[in-house]
């Protein structure tokens, strides 16, 4: 069977999608194409899977304000514009991937016009989500950029609220679903009735960070994480390897996709710290107490160090949670202080530094706090055993193969058109 994995926005959403099929391919026999921005085609191909474009840079669009800023009401809505443009593209692009063959679609949280492209295609379409999107008494809805609690029952409410929203893929999706021909439906009526329907949504995390909620419908479930494949071929770079064994384990500063530091306030926090660090994101750091890196695998990295400094993004969390070592959360929009609040609940760091608050001090003193502390780093190790002893691809391929036996069908012959 052939899989589309549909998978538009940064690094961190490409990498575990691209884990994810590899082994879909590798243990399951699945024929499975990715479906992402030209950035990561390098990514795909190396897990060995087919790469179909989706136009845009997802990267160019969440570079924060500086430290402690917030951002300005001009700069909001500058990104949402931007936003819905890239959402535009990734349709396109969504329909072009469905287009060169598939049988049936796997689709990340911000694909929603991918379920549009599976009706007209009469093929079937699942949702792979790399964050619980879903209203629940649990929590507050994660896209609002807060891990307050506003009591349970307001939890649900804004979480109903927020699915009602506008979002900058509904025009995408009502430009697709117009092009294909397809009845006018909102995004937000298509939801509904895939909830009512009780189809299914899988969730690439696990219930040791994030414990079902006792409100969820039967179709949503947790996998555990999609880990990104391993690039056998991978080395570190010159003097990294050195840099490790010249003294204790090092701290880990690294914030992904969002430039949110810069090299003067990542030196100013080591000093401050008292501590050695791997510096990620800032370039020409070689020094007695820090060094800089490009893109190192988490996997190799994060077991030979003391904490992991980061934004606290699905990924991050997930890798340093892995790996057994302590995380200081500075989150700074939309899903992360939702990871981070998880990151403090389970006793796996200190609590999370707001990005809005953040100081050179505040920092450092979060970092010696979590070197620190033992408890942080025996919790995280509880955390890394039960991650590491679950399959997280073995209900996914029996999802794909359910939904495939019930609703395949051969993808249609697409009419050409002038």
């Amino acid at each position: 069977m052939r899989v589309l994995i549909v998978a538009p926005g940064t690094r961190g959403d490409v990498a575990p999608m691209a884990g994810l099929g590899a082994r879909l391919h590798r243990e399951h026999g699945f024929d499975v194409a990715v479906a992402a921005n030209p950035a990561y085609s390098a990514l795909v191909d190396a897990a060995g899977l087919e790469f179909r474009e989706l136009a845009g840079d997802m990267d160019q669009l969440v570079t924060p304000a500086p430290p402690g800023k917030r951002p300005k009401a001009a700069d909001l809505r500058r990104y949402m514009k931007d936003l819905t443009g890239y959402m535009d593209l990734a349709a396109s692009g969504t329909l072009a991937a469905a287009q060169a063959g598939t049988d049936i679609i796997l689709a990340n949280s911000i694909a929603p016009y991918a379920f549009d492209v599976a009706e007209a295609l009469d093929i079937p379409a699942i949702g792979t989500y790399l964050q619980p999107l879903e209203p629940s008494r649990d929590y507050a809805p994660v896209t609002l950029g807060t891990a307050r609690n506003f009591t349970a029952a307001g939890n649900k409410l804004l979480g109903s609220l927020m699915l009602q929203a506008k979002a900058p893929y509904d025009s995408p999706s009502a430009r697709i679903r117009s092009e294909l021909g397809l009845p006018p439906k909102s995004r937000r009526r298509s939801e509904g009735e895939r909830r009512r329907q009780d189809l299914p949504i899988l969730h690439g995390f696990s219930s040791a960070v994030v414990p079902r909620p006792g409100d969820w419908r039967a179709g949503l479930k947790m996998t555990g994480y999609w880990w990104p494949e391993v690039n056998t071929d991978w080395s570190p770079p010159p003097g990294l390897e050195a840099f490790l064994a010249d003294g204790p384990p090092p701290a880990f500063i690294g914030f992904g996709s969002t430039a949110a530091m810069d090299v003067d306030f990542m030196l100013d926090v080591v000093d401050r710290a008292g501590a050695r660090a791997v510096l990620q994101g800032v370039d020409g750091v070689s020094q007695a107490n820090a060094i800089s890196i490009g893109h190192v695998p988490h996997e190799w990295l994060f077991p030979r160090v003391s904490a992991a400094v980061h934004h606290a993004g699905a990924g991050t969390t997930a890798a340093a949670l892995r790996a057994g070592i302590p995380s200081v959360a500075v989150p700074i929009f939309t899903d992360q202080p939702f990871w981070a609040q998880r990151i403090y609940a389970l006793g796996a760091g200190p609590a999370p530094v707001a990005y809005k608050d953040l100081t050179a001090d505040r920092l450092a003193t979060a970092i010696v706090q979590a070197q620190a502390t033992a408890c942080y780093a025996e919790n995280a190790r509880v955390v890394s055993r039960k991650l590491l002893a679950e399959d997280s691809v073995a209900p996914v391929a029996a999802a794909i193969r359910q939904e495939g036996t019930q609703q395949f069908k051969p993808s249609k012959a697409w009419p050409v058109t002038d």
